[in-house]
């Protein structure tokens, strides 16, 4: 007879935790453990004690009331929001320390983590790599330090404060890759929702001084609080439910967005059995036409610089009425400075043609600076007191900030009181309340919480007009956008057809062909780490190859609609074996004609 399995020990707990702030308790009478086991994702609002939990566990605050214990001989390592790095010391002292070079590089871990969080061990993105000296260096670049200065040593419990923050989408893959293949326990607070499916088992939500437990990664979650939610809410009231919405989204996704469910997945189903797709695709489509008309944006032979350094090379694409384009890449391949070119409709070469009709508003990563003595309704109103949503919806500026996380009595607030994330929503409030046709959104998830970007996210459902987004949040871009487009940095702008994980293979293909040594760093910030030149200046596309790319873009949409109403008809006739096979014919045809589209797609984008 086998003997009983070890339970795993808990390395830290929390007794009966107390932590008042001025008036407001963050957490009250909070008792949790962490297992060595354990991989914990933390998420709640802004404000309501996310950062304050995991600073308590780590005692690097001492709790007003109840208790804190670490096991004996504990090795914690943290990262905070603000690093603790001495400005004098260099990236390889603070990194490093005292190890001889063949010492390190040798070591198989610390060549991974620098390897994945500079893109090579010399640190192309820093003047002297290893030797640069710390003090002068960006924000971004000093958390990257830090979390590799962590992730090198040795570590029974990790806790990591908003790691994902200015890392990339390669970065991010890389670091949910890294924490997966670590013998550490973990506790990571972040708004990475992809990020959060990747790397916990279990999850904590922290709301109004309490803190709610479940098993399983972000996607169970998601489940789990709808089901609880089911069972406590009427009728009604769950219809009206955001959380609802998302998690029908997640159920007709990828199976693979949840591997460990804890509850009856049976009543999940139930409870979006009568939930339509987030967006009615054909309907903004032909609301999107009539706002604005057949043109939008149009790009011919645009080339794009920085200095020097050319970015986009001999680009003809564009925009039309209704797309829903997300837009990845490197740091320093120029995804920003495309979006301000088409902003601006000024290019170092070619041409842009902008509708008459188009109406822009750009989200861009700085924050408008307000009059601080302006509240936050009145900010708002400044714009204008109502917003049309289309579809006969209509939102004063009042309501509008409810949903964006300003209650009755937060819109009283002074601007100059407003926390960055705050700030953050509140320049996108304004922006929305302009009731623009056209909305380009760069980096639009920084600062915002998860409730936020929910609620943004069913806002975007419904907007009808055409949608740029530049983010390193990949759920949020899978979730806003129908297509994806890759900055690769070789000066050259593709469709993915199978989106980011499409744009991770490029990428590792492109590592392992030796990437160009100006090429910029998976972790670096926008526009720090040089971008290689072409080579040559692609040979330019004729307008009937152009034709031709678009004619099969606008099928690859048809036939994705068409996939998904077959697996929904094949579902539905389950029981009836003769039209299962017929629907499952029907099904490999139009897999067997994506491919073949997406093979000729990308021959005529290479210019073969």
């Amino acid at each position: 007879m086998p003997s009983p399995t070890t339970p795993a020990r808990n390395l830290a707990n929390l007794e009966s935790v107390t932590k008042i702030y001025g008036t407001r308790t963050l957490l009250d009478g909070v008792s949790l453990g962490v297992g060595e086991d354990d991989r914990i994702g933390v998420v709640g609002r802004n404000g309501d004690g996310k950062t304050t939990l995991v600073r308590v566990l780590a005692r690097q605050e001492p709790p007003d009331d109840g208790r804190v214990t670490h096991s004996g001989g504990l090795r914690l390592g943290v990262l905070t929001q603000h690093d603790s790095l001495d400005p004098a010391a260099t990236v390889r002292q603070e990194v490093i320390g005292e190890l001889a070079d063949h010492e390190w590089a040798g070591d198989a871990r610390v060549r991974d983590v620098l390897t994945g969080l500079f893109g090579s061990l010399d640190l192309p993105g820093f003047p002297q790599g290893l030797d640069t000296v710390i003090g002068p260096l960006s924000g971004g670049e000093r958390r990257r330090i830090a979390l590799a200065k962590l992730l090198i040593a040795e570590q029974d419990l990790i806790v990591l404060d908003e790691p994902t923050n200015h890392l990339d989408v390669e970065g991010i893959a890389w670091l949910a890759g890294h924490l997966r293949s670590r013998r550490s326990a973990l506790v990571v607070v972040t708004h990475d929702r992809w990020f959060l499916d990747q790397v916990c088992t279990r999850m904590w939500d922290v709301q109004r001084g309490t803190v709610y437990a479940y098993e399983g990664g972000y996607s169970d979650y998601v489940f789990a609080r709808a089901e609880r939610e089911r069972i406590a809410a009427s009728e009604e009231a769950r219809r009206q439910n955001l959380v609802r919405k998302e998690l029908a989204w997640l159920r007709r996704g990828a199976p693979a967005r949840t591997s460990k469910p804890r509850f009856r997945i049976e009543a999940a189903n139930a409870l979006i059995e009568d939930v339509p797709p987030p967006r009615d695709e054909a309907e903004l489509m032909r609301f999107a036409g009539a706002r604005l008309g057949k043109t939008v944006y149009e790009l011919t032979d645009v080339t794009l610089r920085a200095g020097e350094r050319e970015l986009l090379t001999g680009l003809t694409w564009q925009l039309g009425p209704g797309d829903r384009i997300g837009l990845v890449g490197v740091n320093g391949a120029g995804k920003t400075t495309l979006l301000r070119a088409l902003a601006s409709g000024t290019v170092s070469e070619g041409r842009i043609t902008v509708g008459k009709t188009v109406r822009l508003a750009y989200l861009s990563q700085e924050v408008a600076e307000l009059d601080p003595q302006w509240r936050v309704l009145q900010a708002v109103e400044q714009v204008r007191a109502r917003v049309d949503l289309g579809k006969g919806r209509e939102l004063t500026a009042s309501q509008l900030c409810e949903r964006f996380g300003f209650g009755k009595e937060r819109q009283w607030t002074p601007v100059g009181d407003l926390s960055g994330g705050e700030r953050r929503r509140l320049q996108l409030l304004r922006l929305l309340m302009d009731e623009p046709n056209v909305l380009f959104l760069d980096e639009p998830t920084n600062d915002l919480d998860i409730q936020t970007l929910t609620q943004l996210e069913d806002l975007l459902d419904g907007w009808p007009g055409s949608l740029v987004v530049v983010s390193h949040d990949r759920y949020f871009v899978e979730r806003v956008t129908d297509r994806v487009y890759a900055l690769l940095g070789d000066g050259r702008l593709r469709m993915l057809p199978r989106g980011v994980d499409e744009y991770l293979e490029r990428r590792a293909a492109q590592r392992a062909a030796g990437a160009p040594a100006g090429s910029a760093a998976p972790g670096g910030e926008a526009g720090r780490a040089p971008v290689a030149k072409p080579a040559a200046k692609p040979a330019q596309l004729s307008r009937n190859a152009q034709k031709e790319i678009q004619r099969i873009e606008r099928r690859l949409d048809r036939i994705g609609e068409r996939e998904a109403q077959l697996h929904g008809e094949i579902a539905e006739h389950a029981t009836d074996f003769k039209r299962v096979a017929e629907l499952d014919a029907e099904l490999r045809e139009m897999a067997k004609e994506r491919d073949e589209l997406e093979t000729r797609w990308l021959e005529l984008a290479d210019g073969s």
